[in-house]
């Protein structure tokens, strides 16, 4: 999941090098969407690690 918003993170740049302020947005978006997903799937399962240990 890390590796989409990686992909959609570098499609924001290279659109936004070539000024197409649309699919930028839209795609800076959906990196930031996945990103956000992924550090909140980590906590849980980094939580659920370390509970389950006791």
């Amino acid at each position: 999941m890390l590796r989409w918003a990686l992909i959609f993170l570098i499609v924001a740049i290279v659109a936004g090098i070539f000024g197409f302020a649309g699919i930028m947005i839209a795609a800076a978006g959906i990196a930031k969407l996945l990103f956000y997903l992924f550090l909140v799937l980590f906590l849980v399962s980094l939580l659920m690690g370390l509970v389950s240990r006791t």
